[in-house]
């Protein structure tokens, strides 16, 4: 991983160093700070990016660079700041002005907030310059293909293959492996080029993913890892959790306990692991899909796509670099995702089977049982379910929650769940005039 912050106009290294110190869990094995003119970036990362990133710091350029298409960028021209990132968002990046207006910027909110209150959460696909924000030059969307049922599950399964191959390296990687069709086909594609692959899963003794992880695990052959976990744990966990995540979102946070339960047992073992996430909003894998009418369902799919950044995105991204990890999601690799949104809408819920083109692209990899298990949300399959909220319930009195579910910014939390969050969070980062930069999970009646 990799941390980037800077600053326009005025300021110091001094206030670049400030803002790098707050994200030394996203690698501080080396540090680089240059001042080009009036602007002043700074990175800093692992062992394994000292090389690149100090060529790319003396060309003006401080960037997070997890592939050609998954990316945050910083870079200084004659004296003009510039901000970008990759158009699903797999990187964050902030901005900001400084009280005496600089322009700032940094990876994560608490960089920022080392020198100034003013957040800003740059979109994915654009660019900030001169203090506008525009759009990125984007590739026109390909209509579908006219081609029968086959050529698209012939054509994922070799795009699937392909971006594991771009991503694998020296083959030191690990795979987070819940046992659903997603992750245990990333699992399968990864595991003949590998001496050896380890595989990793967290939830509760018992529960769903702990019991189809380990019949993925034994099916693939990888040297499994499991991390049970009792509610009294995911309770202590949850500051360290809204620390990293920056959120105080329910259905974000209770997906995130365990996952970030599980990233920390990774780091122990491999330095990058790779993670199922972006199949789902790719191939229609949730459950309220079944009932959008399939002229519409493409719609559906691009929002929740656009929405990643602020939900499963921001999920890995702050699991793995709060333990010094490298996510990849090789569902979207720029060719799968392209490849995807050109997919007939038929072939992806077909006949009540959500994803139904990508389980017959890896069928020959999975055993039935894993071909044929439905979708379980993060927080359900690892068993985690309504523990929190009972326990919010349990300890936060009506009064209370009549008295602070309006937030200084007009937000008003939803239950008190929430509430237990906000606290958590206020203690951590203050009241904010402005939250509109923490993104929140588009909720349906099925997560009620």
């Amino acid at each position: 991983m990799t941390a980037i912050a800077g600053i326009q106009h005025t300021g110091s290294q001094e206030m670049v160093h400030a803002m790098l110190n707050q994200m030394t869990h996203r690698g501080n094995f080396w540090r680089h700070i240059v001042k080009n003119n009036n602007v002043i970036l700074g990175a800093s990362g692992s062992k394994t990016q000292k090389k690149s990133a100090a060529k790319l710091i003396d060309e003006n350029i401080a960037q997070e660079l997890i592939n050609a298409s998954h990316f945050a960028r910083a870079s200084a021209i004659d004296g003009t700041l510039e901000l970008t990132r990759d158009a699903l968002g797999i990187s964050p990046l902030y901005y900001g002005r400084t009280g005496d207006g600089a322009v700032c910027f940094a990876s994560e909110v608490k960089g920022l907030l080392a020198v100034t209150k003013d957040v800003h959460e740059l979109p994915p696909g654009h660019r900030l310059k001169e203090g506008k924000i525009s759009i990125l030059t984007v590739k026109p969307n390909r209509s579908a293909w006219s081609g029968e049922k086959n050529d698209y599950i012939k054509a994922l399964r070799h795009k699937l293959e392909k971006s594991i191959l771009n991503r694998i390296g020296d083959g030191n990687v690990g795979s987070w492996l819940s046992g659903g069709i997603d992750s245990t086909a990333i699992a399968a594609l990864i595991r003949p080029h590998v001496h050896e692959l380890h595989s990793f899963v967290a939830g509760f003794a018992g529960s769903p993913d702990i019991q189809y992880a380990e019949i993925a695990a034994r099916h693939i052959g990888t040297n499994h890892h499991k991390l049970e976990v009792t509610p009294e744990e995911i309770l202590k966990t949850l500051p360290q959790v809204i620390y990293h995540l920056e959120s105080f979102d329910p259905l974000l946070i209770r997906s995130t306990v365990l996952n970030f339960k599980v990233a920390q047992m990774t780091s122990d073992y491999v330095p990058a692991v790779f993670s199922g996430e972006g199949a789902d909003e790719l191939f229609g894998g949730y459950e309220y899909l079944q009932t959008i009418p399939e002229e519409k369902l493409q719609d559906e799919l691009n929002d929740i796509l656009g929405r990643l950044h602020n939900t499963a995105l921001q999920r890995v991204d702050r699991s793995a670099s709060a333990h010094g990890l490298i996510a990849y999601v090789s569902f979207l690799d720029e060719e799968v995702v392209a490849l995807a949104k050109q997919i007939p809408a038929k072939y992806k819920i077909r006949h009540g089977v959500e994803k139904w083109v990508l389980r017959k692209a890896v069928e020959d990899l999975l055993p039935e049982k894993l071909l044929l298990r439905k979708k379980a949300k993060f927080w359900q399959g690892s068993g985690i379910k309504d523990h929190i909220a009972n326990y919010a319930d349990n300890t936060i009195s009506d009064n209370d929650f009549r008295l602070e579910k309006h937030l200084p910014d007009g937000q008003r939390l939803n239950s008190k769940e929430e509430l237990l969050y906000y606290r958590i969070f206020r203690n951590l980062f203050g009241e904010f005039e402005d939250l509109s930069w923490m993104g929140r999970t588009k909720k349906t009646r099925f997560d009620c």
